[in-house]
């Protein structure tokens, strides 16, 4: 039964206390989510709805919803006498599922109008723009995986990170094209990835959004998963089943700007509460978009609770901050005096660099076994690094450099590639200023770049053989890994977010081959600390040769902490092959070659060393010792020195 309309039904409930109002205006209050939004509760054996909002400029606030047939004046809401510009109140008879939105008379120009719940744990789904009531009971199972993920998500750990759209990953042509919902992916998209062998899924925001288009980087809902594929239980399931499974998961992340929507933040209270109202420091000229304010401590604490409500209600392992660049600089794709410098007048912006640092100490001192990951595209120093060292506290940073230069190196024709080695091997020279996340991610291959298999130059075979000798430099390069889907088929069309993935390419051996290398990649990777324990420090690295420019060969070494395991990665970027190649190495014996990218099952030549080579006690390179190596065109040979077993 719906409540009466009566003023009267709105009641006075304990939820929001001094404390939390004093903690709240001085900037400290982080579970922000627990007094604010729609919560239900009893009150004096009364069950219903406690609802509060901050709307510090309203003349008047009241919750409508289809318990009162949106009647703006049924159930208003009351303003706390403490000026903190919280309004609440406590609706009798109102449950799980009820629909409701704030309307708001501000006291500037009696502005009026109808605001979804910026706490809201769930929404409708878009177009339509209401909050729903909800609670997130949920009965966990992976209480091992939240154990252990100390170890997992260490940065000594391997991170294997599989980039993914939820919306097009796979969709039932046979039901209107429409996507998997969370339940589906439970079930389809688990034992996929366990089968691949990635370690962590990176889902692209899940938090609601109005505009699908903007596969969720135009963030409405901090605190709600979107409702296009199901409820927030079902999403709980999804990260319960992908835990069990042993893989972690992390969520992209936008505290850099929110749509100008109505219904969302914008002139919240009829004032620019959550944005800048100058629009040279609260409009984002790229994404047509609002900047929030993070001067102000309420819009500090809203961000931070949002980034922990996701950690503790649905146990995620990681948040990717996205576009920490536009977030650091004032100037960020601003032309001469369309940009405010700070009070130094540095184009740094001084109250973004605080949040940052606020973010990542609250972050990691309440989930100390999670990540926080930044998309930092500039060099911008010690992002990575410890606060109390002046970094910003983030535990990595993605390497867009390291993305940049490989593919303006690989997309060349091989003849010309020698005039640009410096591309392939700079990224090396700084490869241990931070902690680095290697990704080869969405960005690159939407907007008209094309997929990754189409970027490769020559014939059909050059570009297969190329993308594996791309996917095996990525793997043996110091740093995390991340790929974005598709790329694991060879997908020749770039990703549209309307359709789903080309699985019917894996009908084509070619195809098969990428897919198989990428799963025995993923295997080698996380089965050999060599490659994954030292990916920061430089102890774990080391050159063998990084200048025959003109065979357009270069040669490394991975090792572990203490030295005993080696593997060395040779690669081959021109379609020769090179016959009795000289690599010279530390010791004698036996180095087996581990994985080959021209074997036949990866759509290969077959060209190699038939499993290994003796070291010949030739000196080379600097070394006592050398191999006398079979290097396949195009390709990338990983070898292991054979452990002696002790008598």
């Amino acid at each position: 039964m719906s409540p009466s309309t009566s003023k009267q039904n709105v009641l006075p409930a304990p939820l929001i206390t001094d404390h939390d109002v004093y903690l709240f205006k001085e900037g400290n209050h982080f579970k922000l989510h627990e007094k604010f939004g729609s919560h239900p509760m009893v009150v004096d054996g009364v069950a219903g709805v406690h609802f509060a909002v901050w709307a510090p400029n309203a003349r008047a606030v009241s919750v409508i919803g289809n318990f009162n047939h949106w009647d703006r004046q049924a159930h208003p809401l009351n303003c706390r006498w403490d000026s903190s510009g919280i309004w609440e109140g406590f609706v009798p008879g109102l449950g799980q599922g009820e629909l409701y939105k704030y309307f708001i008379v501000s006291n500037k120009d009696f502005y009026q109008v109808e605001k979804q719940d910026p706490f809201a744990y769930f929404n409708e789904e878009p177009p339509r723009t209401a909050s729903i009531v909800w609670d997130l009971e949920y009965a966990w199972g992976d209480a091992r995986w939240m154990k252990e993920r100390h170890s997992r998500n260490s940065l000594q750990a391997p991170f294997s990170i599989y980039e993914m759209h939820l919306g097009s990953w796979r969709r039932v042509v046979e039901e209107g094209n429409r996507p998997f919902s969370y339940r589906e992916l439970a079930k389809h998209l688990v034992p996929y990835l366990k089968e691949m062998g990635f370690t962590h899924v990176e889902f692209l925001p899940v938090m609601e959004h109005p505009f699908y288009g903007s596969w969720g980087y135009q963030t409405l809902g901090y605190f709600s998963p979107t409702s296009r594929y199901g409820n927030p239980q079902d999403f709980m399931r999804l990260v319960d089943c992908l835990h069990q499974n042993g893989i972690g998961v992390i969520l992209d992340w936008v505290p850099s700007h929110f749509p100008s929507d109505e219904h969302g933040l914008v002139y919240f209270d009829g004032t620019h509460l959550f944005e800048h109202a100058d629009p040279k420091k609260g409009y984002h000229p790229d994404w047509n978009s609002c900047i929030f304010n993070y001067s102000r401590n309420e819009v500090r604490e809203f961000l931070i609770s949002g980034a922990l409500f996701w950690l503790e209600k649905y146990h995620i392992d990681g948040l990717r901050v996205d576009a920490v660049a536009s977030m650091l600089y004032l100037d960020y794709s601003r032309k001469p005096f369309e940009w405010i410098p700070n009070q130094y007048g540095g184009r740094e912006n001084l109250d973004a660099i605080y949040f940052l640092r606020r973010l990542n100490e609250t972050v990691y001192a309440n989930f100390p076994d999670v990540q926080m990951i930044a998309e930092e595209s500039t060099a911008w120093g010690g992002v990575s690094r410890p606060v109390h060292t002046g970094g910003l506290g983030f535990g990595m940073k993605w390497n867009m450099g390291w993305m940049h230069d490989t593919l303006v190196y690989m997309t060349k024709d091989p003849i010309y590639r020698k005039y640009h080695h410096n591309d392939l091997t700079f990224s090396f020279y700084y490869a241990f200023t931070e902690n680095f996340l290697l990704s080869l991610s969405h960005d690159e291959v939407v907007h008209g770049k094309g997929a990754l298999a189409a970027k490769m130059p020559g014939d059909d075979w050059q570009k297969f053989a190329n993308l594996r000798l791309l996917l095996g430099y990525m793997f043996a390069h110091p740093g995390k890994k991340l790929l974005f889907m598709g790329q694991e088929l060879a997908q020749w069309e770039e990703w549209r977010h309307e359709k789903s993935l080309d699985w019917h390419l894996l009908a084509y051996a070619p195809h098969q081959g990428i897919h198989q290398w990428v799963k025995d990649l993923n295997k080698l990777y996380t089965s050999e600390p060599a490659l994954y324990q030292c990916d920061f420090t430089p102890d774990g690295f080391e050159w063998i040769d990084l200048n025959d420019y003109n065979q357009g060969v270069i040669s490394f070494v991975r090792k572990t902490s203490d030295g005993k395991s080696k593997i060395m990665a040779v690669c081959n970027f021109t379609p020769m092959t090179w016959h009795n190649y000289h690599v010279g190495v530390p010791q004698a014996g036996l180095w087996r070659e581990i994985l080959n990218s021209d074997a036949a099952i990866y759509g290969g030549g077959s060209q190699g060393n038939l499993g290994g080579k003796e070291a010949m006690k030739i000196g080379f390179h600097g070394r006592p010792y050398s191999l006398a190596l079979t290097i396949p065109p195009l390709g990338i040979l990983f070898l292991k020195k054979r452990e002696e077993r002790i008598a």
